[in-house]
This record gives C-alpha cells, structure tokens and sequence, in this order.
C-alpha cells in the first residue's frame, strides 16, 4: 500500500502538472448571445451558418411545456429543418446518449442544438463527438481522447448552473459500472450559446435553488483551487458576487427576469472559472451519490459544500475571506477567520433559506467506503484541491452527510 506521504507528493506533482497545461492550453469560449429572446438571435446564427438540417436535444418535460414552440417556429421560418430528441433524463447515460446519435444519423443531421439544462446539453457534446470519432463512448473517456472536432453544436441552457454551455467536459452515467465518467477536451465547446432569461423565468423554486448553488459549487471550488489563476479568480468572485445578490431574488421572485439574466451569466462566469481552474471533493462527493443514488446534482452540491468547505478551511482561510467579501458578507474589522467561518455557515443558511436539507436520507452506511474509494480515484485524477483528503477522512465526511 502506498504510504498517504507518497500520495500527496504524486498529487501535488500532478495538480503541478495540469496547472502548467491550463496556463498554455487554449480554451475556447463560444460566441455569446446574451439576453431575453436570444435563443432566437441563436437560431438566425444557425442558418447564417449554413445549416439545413439540425438535431435538437432536448428533455421531454421542456417539449410537454412548450419551451421550445419560439425556436422551433424560429428555425421553421429561416428553413431550418429539425428533429427532436427528448430522451435526455437527468444525468444522461450511455444509452441514452447512443439513442441520440442513432437519431442523427437517421435524419443525417449537420448540426445539433441543445436546449435545457446540464444533461441536454453534456449529452448533446457526446452525441456530436461519436458522429465525428470512430469509437464507443467509454473509450472517449478521460482527457483529450476526442480526437476528431465534433459536429457543430449550439446550446441555450434552460438553468442558471451547470454551465455546461461553456465548458470543455461532459459527464456521462454509466449504470453497468454504477458510475459515472467525464469526456474532458476543448473540442466539446459549443460554437455558439445563447443566455436567455425568458426561458427561465418558469423554473420551479427547488430547481431555481439547487442549479444556483451548483453554480456558487463551481465558482468556490475553483476559487479554492490550487490551480486558480489570476483570469479564473476573477470570473470566481464576479459569479459568487452575482449569486449571492440575485439568487434569493429570483428565489422569491420567479418571474424577475433581470435576476435570472444575471443568474444565468453567473453560471457562464461560474462556468469559465472552473473550466480552468478546476472543482474539487465537493464535486467528487456529489457525481458519486448521483451515481449511487441518483440525487440531483445541484441538490447534492449544494448539501455536500458546507462539509467540505470545513474540512478545507484551514488551508484555504485567506481565500474563503475573499469570496465572503465578494458575497457582501463582510463587516468593519473582520478578520479573515471569522469571514472565512461566516462565508461557510452563510451557505448553510442560504440552503435553510431554499429548503435544502442538512443531510441525505439515502445514503447508506455500507456504501460509504466504496463512495469514498470512488471520490478519491476521481479528486486525486485531476482536481487540485486546497487540503488532501486520505480515505478514513473521506469516509468521515460522507458519514456526517448521512442523515
């Protein structure tokens, strides 16, 4: 067994490693379109583009509602001829997303769009990269394993969260191996995306809250991380800034739709910090009981940060004062120990505020230490984390999740 010396030396050689390629690599942005009604603006930026035919990926839920009847419309006046796959479920799995791609090689699709939240969108990735690359889903797996640039995708996010129209991975369930795994490559970035308000305004509260603190999840842990840079920290604390001030606005208020403008440009701001920089064991915690568990991935983020952020506190103070500062919280005198303790237990108190629980009811004693395996193998692959965790500290985390 290798002594837990050893593997925080291997890790901080590694997090080194990535830290230099994050610097040199390139990261594609898309070409924004921003603002109510600028889903439409997208759907003229398609047919300038020369595309005929489109495969759009959605969720069932957004076509029952009717979120899509403007574009759809839109795409039918500029001639745009489309098909819709509404087969995208929370955390998309492989067959889900292969049912996908069978649809847009039916229809010879040039182009795909996706319309809705995290899972649409990062199964909407998956499907372009397999049109492009010969090989199955799991061999794409890890970094720079898309080889061959992808079919043209747009995106229009449904929620203020995941970010997913910006970022360079997508997550894909895996049910056999009862997990879940990324596809990490620049080339996953969508063309163009557009941040639409109007077609937030509908979201449910419970959705509104756990999609905006998975959007808080993704600036924090990237402001924390090891890897952060001098661009990523200022993305982190405009994103941290503009959820603290608009989420509770829109939480009480759905229908305020300059709130839930400045929310979705929260996530995309949220979005281009940790692209970047990279998440950490709030992330790796939170994929792991979605794929035991299936609990919502924003529902998890959002229980799961305040442990952790406890846990990584003594290595990160200075850092955590600073997102409490850009979050309003602080008060004339306050050292960077009471902010960084305030910026935690304000979490706390925003997940009270939004009815978001303490702990999980579904996690299970004996799972713990196969969690715990799991998070580790994926936080110590590529996450550069404040404060290493060993296994019997992992296991004692999960443990005070668990109700």
């Amino acid at each position: 067994m290798i002594p837990f010396s050893a593997k925080r030396t291997l890790f901080k050689i590694r997090t080194s490693i990535l830290r230099g390629t994050a610097k040199i690599l390139p990261f594609p942005k898309p070409t924004l379109f921003s603002g109510p009604g600028s889903s439409l603006e997208l759907c003229e930026a398609i047919a300038l583009m020369g595309h005929h035919r489109v495969l759009i990926v959605t969720d069932h839920m957004l076509v029952e509602i009717g979120l899509l009847d403007d574009i759809q419309t839109k795409l039918a006046e500029l001639g745009i001829e489309f098909f819709i796959y509404d087969g995208i479920e929370p955390d998309p799995t492989i067959e889900q997303i292969e049912a996908g791609f069978e649809m847009l090689k039916q229809h010879d699709c040039e182009a795909i769009l996706a319309v809705g939240g995290g899972s649409p969108i990062d199964a909407a990735k998956v499907i372009g990269a397999r049109a492009s690359n010969n090989k199955t889903i799991r061999k794409m797996e890890g970094l720079f394993r898309v080889f061959r640039t992808p079919l043209p995708l747009y995106a229009v996010p449904t929620t203020a969260g995941t970010g997913s129209e910006v970022t360079v991975a997508a997550v894909v369930s895996d049910p056999e191996r009862q997990s879940k795994f990324a596809i990490i490559d620049p080339k996953l970035v969508p063309a163009m995306a557009a941040l639409d308000a109007s077609l937030m305004t509908g979201l449910p509260p419970a959705i509104t809250a756990s999609t905006g603190m998975d959007a808080l999840t993704h600036a924090v842990e990237s402001y924390l991380s090891v890897n952060a840079l001098p661009d990523t920290d200022c993305y982190a604390l405009a994103a941290t800034r503009l959820i603290m001030e608009n989420l509770p606005v829109v939480m009480e208020d759905g229908q305020n739709i300059e709130a839930r403008q400045r929310m979705s440009m929260a996530s995309y701001y949220a979005a281009l910090a940790f692209t970047r920089a990279g998440v950490g064991y709030v992330h790796a915690i939170s994929h792991n009981f979605g794929a035991y568990y299936h609990t919502p991935h924003g529902l998890a983020n959002a229980v799961v940060m305040p442990y952790v952020l406890d846990f990584s506190e003594p290595a990160c103070t200075a850092r955590l004062a600073d997102l409490a500062r850009a979050g309003g919280l602080k008060h004339e005198g306050d050292s960077d120990a009471v902010l960084a303790k305030r910026f935690i237990n304000h979490i706390r108190s925003l997940n009270h505020q939004f009815g978001i629980p303490d702990k999980l009811e579904t996690v299970k004693a004996e799972d713990i230490p196969g969690i715990a395996r799991a998070v580790l193998k994926e936080a110590h692959g590529t996450y550069a984390v404040p404060r290493f965790m060993d296994g019997p500290t992992c296991e004692s985390v999960i443990r005070q999740i668990m109700a």
